[in-house]
């Protein structure tokens, strides 16, 4: 047999089974059954240490796919009440850094590791973004890599079951995304004006671009009222098994291994962060007038696309949890490199 022809028959195997997983989850009723159940499989797969081979161009597939579906909620009238949520934005942004550098200091003491490593650890970033930092730093980027999964992980399988379990409203959890309008012509536009704002902000070398971009294109195509509708539910299946595929294949374990005796504070700091945005979410209700879910799912450290997908599936505030998780995405991203080299110059400086 071919290369080729394995290589085919993996991705098959690989993506029929995550199928399967996400279809168990829908019949349990789970929210984002397909995202959650490929992510499982994927990371079952790679805990017992058979090969997960991803094909590339999935993740930023799937990111589009979800951005753009996201972006028409950003209707004139939706857009108007973001805009006077400014600065409750920056605020939480800035909260979020915060309290990672307060889970940080947990982590050095439960895991006896130097600063860098737990405040990149800690700081909703993403594993990629971490990753390269811990390498401009000279430190190991397994275990930051593990905690930045680790978190992610937990986010994508706790949040959204608990809120939707909390809502009365919902007699399905996929019933919302199962039932949207669309046209062929519509739908098609839409994906065009996605993969354009992907494109643009790719070449604007802006952070998480495939996301950023689609959301940007396609919430200025709904305020600008075009003619452009959802996408079928089929291509959201499909966006969550490529994400949930991704997402789970990230998480083998040779990371587990790179990580020894950092665990069980990767796991402890992980959670922490998640109560204390939590916190800060229930807090910003008071301020916002927001519901308390859309809030949590604002605050939430990290996953923009699977809490934005969440918003949708609870039909509330889902432009509001979006720009709030991009606000924080453009404060933590560009920043990031200085707020690690100022925390390296204090950690020197105080002999830590």
């Amino acid at each position: 047999m071919s290369t080729r022809s394995q290589q085919f028959g993996h991705f098959v195997l690989i993506y029929s089974g995550a199928l399967v997983c996400g279809a168990i989850g829908y019949l349990v009723s789970l929210p984002l059954p397909w995202m959650i159940g490929a992510m499982v499989f994927a990371a079952a797969m790679r805990l017992s240490e058979q090969p997960v081979n991803v094909l590339p161009m999935t993740r930023p597939i799937g990111q589009v796919i979800v951005a753009a579906s996201v972006g028409l909620s950003f209707t004139p009238a939706a857009v108007a009440t973001v805009t006077t949520m400014f600065i409750p934005m920056i605020s939480a942004a800035v909260l979020t850094i915060l309290a990672g550098f307060v889970v940080a200091a947990v982590l050095m003491r439960m895991a006896r590791v130097d600063v860098i490593t737990a405040t990149l650890s800690a700081i909703p970033m993403g594993p990629v973004e971490s990753a390269h930092l811990a390498e401009r730093h000279g430190v190991f980027a397994g275990p930051i890599v593990f905690s930045q999964t680790l978190r992610i992980m937990l986010l994508v399988v706790f949040i959204p079951p608990v809120l939707v379990y909390f809502s009365d409203t919902i007699e399905h959890p996929t019933a919302v995304l199962r039932s949207v309008h669309w046209s062929m012509s519509g739908a098609l536009s839409l994906a065009a004006i996605g993969l354009l704002g992907a494109i643009a902000a790719r070449m604007l070398r802006l952070g998480n671009p495939f996301f950023i971009g689609a959301l940007g294109g396609a919430a200025v195509a709904s305020a600008l009222s075009l003619p452009v509708t959802a996408f079928p539910y089929p291509a959201l299946v499909l966006a969550q098994i490529f994400l949930g595929v991704w997402l789970g294949a990230v998480f083998d374990r040779e990371l587990l291994r790179n990580a020894t005796g950092f665990i069980s504070g990767a796991v402890v700091s992980a959670i922490l962060l998640v109560v204390i945005c939590a916190a800060i979410g229930f807090g910003m209700t008071w301020i916002t007038s927001e519901p308390w879910q859309v809030m949590i799912l604002a605050t939430a450290p990290g996953s923009v696309t699977e809490m934005a997908l969440t918003a949708k599936v609870l039909q509330e505030g889902i432009a509001v949890v979006t720009a709030f998780h991009v606000v924080r995405i453009f404060i933590i991203l560009p920043f990031a490199p200085l707020i690690i080299g100022l925390t390296a110059r204090f950690a020197k400086a105080w002999g830590l």
